[in-house]
């Protein structure tokens, strides 16, 4: 019998907000080792994986941009070879970007960074990574998308487009790969308490929302670390709301 691999798993944009949230959740919950990556923000990173390390779970921080197909496939490549006896069984794909704004008056570049983020980051970190989980014919993908993508949110057409295709995506994949025992599914928060909505006007907003609160991103990462455990062996292709309400 050879060594028992070290299962890892990876959060994209996992230095701040849900994917913070999720991280800890995950070392909490989870015999998993947590590979916490970031974009731009080594501080925050660093002080995720504290959080980690305080509440008896392990992790490294890794260092790509969800947006470069070469650079993601070389870090990666990179992080296989100095951890051969690694596996990363859990993918939480939940780097993403929001830039607001009327369609009629929103310049290319507000639409392609967004799609780029949390599309094109989604085909390059899963690219990379799937031929080993089928290998490994064990797995979980959870891509984070939002209630923008189900329903449509006025001044996020961008964001509303690129979260709907995620969601698509999440569905074909589901199939694809479901012989192998892997599940692919999607998790949608509608309003959190984040640095992406600290700007948003709370008590307007509220009303609408029939719980009448913002959701915490500690509620988003429950449900995340359910569909990562080996208890969903059964759920696939399925967009799970957390939204209070609000598109229901």
């Amino acid at each position: 019998m050879g060594k028992e691999k070290i299962k890892y798993a990876l959060v994209t944009g996992g230095s701040r907000g849900i994917g913070r949230a999720v991280c800890i959740q995950l070392a909490k919950d989870l015999d998993y080792t947590l590979l916490i990556n970031y974009n731009s923000n080594k501080d925050a990173a660093e002080e995720t994986l504290a959080i980690v390390k305080e509440v008896g779970g392990s992790g490294e921080i890794i260092q790509f941009n969800v947006t470069n197909s070469e650079g993601v496939k070389t870090k990666l490549e990179q992080w296989h070879e100095d951890h051969k006896d690694a596996v990363i069984e859990v993918l939480v794909n939940n780097a993403g970007i929001k830039k607001d704004g009327l369609f009629m008056w929103m310049p290319k570049e507000d639409w392609s960074s967004v799609i780029n983020t949390s599309l094109d980051g989604f085909y390059n970190v899963t690219n990379a990574l799937i031929q080993k989980l089928l290998t490994n014919r064990y797995g979980r993908i959870i891509n984070i998308v939002s209630v923008s993508g189900l329903k449509g949110t006025p001044g996020q057409t961008n964001y509303s487009a690129a979260k709907s295709a995620v969601i698509g995506a999440t569905k074909a994949l589901a199939q694809e790969v479901a012989k192998r025992k892997i599940t692919v599914n999607a998790v949608a928060p509608g309003f959190i308490e984040t640095d992406m909505t600290e700007d948003l006007e709370e008590s307007e907003l509220k009303k609408m929302i029939p719980v009448n609160r913002f959701g915490k991103p500690e509620e988003v990462a429950h449900v995340v670390s359910f569909l990562a455990s080996d208890k969903t062996s059964y759920i696939t292709g399925e967009v799970i709301n957390i939204n209070g309400g609000i598109y229901s």
